[in-house]
C-alpha cells in the first residue's frame, strides 16, 4: 500500500507557497486598480473594468482548448495569470511612468512623441521583462511541468492575458478621460478588445517557448536559449508598438500581418508537439497491457482528441461527476507516464524518482478505472 495519495504525481495541489503568492499578486492588483480608479473615477473605473474582463473567458477558453492532450495543473495557470494581472502590470505601469517622464524631461520632448519613444523602445523591454519572470520561475522551481513548447505557449499565453486585462483597464479609463490624443472609448475597445486580443499573448509566447527548450536541455545552452527567447519576445512587442505608433494605418496593417504570421507558427509548434506526445503513448504505453491497467483500445482513445473527448461524454453520461473525474484522471496519468518514460531516456530525471512517479501513476490508473462506469476504459 502507497503512503499517500497517488494523486500527488497529477502535481495540482495547491499548496502554502501558491497561496501566498496568489495574496501578493492580488494586493498588486488592487494596487494597479486603485491608480486607475483615482485616475478616472468610481464610474470610468468600473466601465473600463467591466470592458476589459468581458472578453476573457472567452480568451481563456481559446488558449486553454490548446492544452487538452495534457493539462496544465490549474493552480500554476492561475498563479501565472495572477501574476500577469498583479505583479507584472503593476511594476511595469510604474516603471514605464517613470521611464515616460525621464525622457520627456531629459530630451525636451512633447508629451506625444515621449510617449513614442517610451512605447517602442522602453515598454517592450520592461513588460516582456515583468512577465517572463513567472515563466523564469517555472523553468527553476516547475521545470517538470515543461514537457514540451506547448506548455511554454499556454503559461506565456495565461501572464499574457491576465497583463492585457489589467492594462486595457488603464488605457478605457485614459480613453475615457480623453488622455490618448482624441482616441475615443470605442475605437479603443476595438483596437485592443476587439483586434489585438492575442497580442500580449503572442509576445510572452517567444519566451515560453524558449523556457521549454532550456527544461529539456542541460549546460550553458540554456541560458543562450533563454536569451534569445526574450529578445525575440521584445523585438516582437518593440515591432508592433513601433508600427501602431509610427507607421499609420499601413503599419498597423503590417504589425497584424506579422502577428498572424506568429499566430499560424505557433498552431503549427502546438500541433507538432501534439504528434509527439502522440508517439510516446504509442511506444511506451504498450509495454503495460500485462498489468490490466492499459488496453490496445485504451492507447488508440488516447491517441486521439475526438476519441478522448467521446471517452469523457461517455463517462459523464453513464457515471456522473465522478465517471467523469476517473475519466480524466486516467487520461492524465497515461499521458504523463508516456512523458515520464521520456524524461528517463533522455535521462532528466534519476532512476529512483522515475520509479517513485511511475508506481504513482500505475496507482492512479488503477484507482481510476474503479471510478470508470465501465470496466474498459473505450466503451463508448
Amino acid at each position: 500500500m502507497m503512503s499517500r495519495d497517488p494523486r500527488w504525481v497529477l502535481k495540482d495541489r495547491p499548496s502554502f507557497g501558491l497561496i501566498i503568492g496568489l495574496v501578493v499578486t492580488g494586493l498588486c492588483a488592487l494596487a494597479s486598480f486603485s491608480f486607475d480608479l483615482l485616475d478616472g473615477g468610481t464610474v470610468r473605473f468600473f466601465i473600463a473594468l467591466i470592458l476589459a474582463i468581458a472578453p476573457v473567458p472567452l480568451l481563456l477558453a481559446a488558449v486553454l482548448g490548446l492544452d487538452r492532450m495534457e493539462p496544465e495543473p490549474r493552480s500554476n495557470l492561475i498563479f501565472a495569470f495572477a501574476w500577469g494581472a498583479g505583479v507584472a502590470v503593476l511594476i511595469a505601469g510604474i516603471v514605464n511612468s517613470l521611464g515616460l517622464l525621464y525622457i520627456r524631461d531629459a530630451a525636451g520632448l512633447n508629451p506625444a512623441d515621449a510617449r513614442g519613444i517610451a512605447a517602442t523602445f522602453g515598454a517592450p523591454v520592461v513588460e516582456e521583462t515583468m512577465k517572463g519572470l513567472v515563466l523564469l520561475g517555472l523553468l527553476r522551481f516547475r521545470r517538470q511541468e515543461l514537457d514540451g513548447p506547448t506548455d511554454g505557449i499556454i503559461y506565456a499565453c495565461m501572464v499574457g492575458l491576465g497583463f492585457a486585462m489589467s492594462e486595457n483597464v488603464s488605457y478605457y479609463v485614459a480613453a475615457q478621460s480623453g488622455e490618448l490624443g482624441g482616441q475615443d472609448l470605442a475605437v479603443t475597445v476595438v483596437l485592443r478588445g476587439i483586434l489585438s486580443p492575442f497580442a500580449h499573448p503572442l509576445f510572452t509566447s517567444m519566451i515560453g517557448i524558449a523556457v521549454a527548450v532550456a527544461a529539456r536541455r542541460s549546460g550553458s545552452g540554456r541560458v543562450l536559449v533563454v536569451v534569445a527567447g526574450w529578445i525575440g519576445a521584445m523585438l516582437l512587442h518593440g515591432l508592433w508598438n513601433g508600427f501602431a505608433t509610427y507607421g499609420g494605418f499601413v503599419g498597423l496593417a503590417i504589425a497584424y500581418l506579422v502577428l498572424m504570421l506568429v499566430l499560424f507558427v505557433l498552431i503549427g509548434v502546438v500541433i507538432r508537439d501534439r504528434r509527439r506526445i502522440v508517439a510516446l503513448i504509442q511506444r511506451y504505453l504498450p509495454a503495460y497491457q500485462p498489468t490490466g491497467l492499459i488496453t490496445p483500445a485504451d492507447v488508440a482513445m488516447l491517441s486521439s482528441l475526438p476519441a478522448r473527448r467521446q471517452a469523457r461524454q461517455y463517462a459523464r453520461a453513464h457515471g456522473g461527476k465522478g465517471g467523469l473525474r476517473a475519466m480524466n484522471d486516467y487520461q492524465l496519468a497515461a499521458t504523463e507516464l508516456g512523458l515520464l518514460h521520456e524524461r528517463a531516456a533522455r535521462r532528466a530525471i534519476g532512476e529512483r524518482t522515475f520509479y517513485d512517479e511511475q508506481r504513482a501513476l500505475l496507482e492512479c490508473l488503477r484507482m481510476a478505472r474503479i471510478g470508470m462506469p465501465v470496466p474498459g476504459a473505450t466503451a463508448l
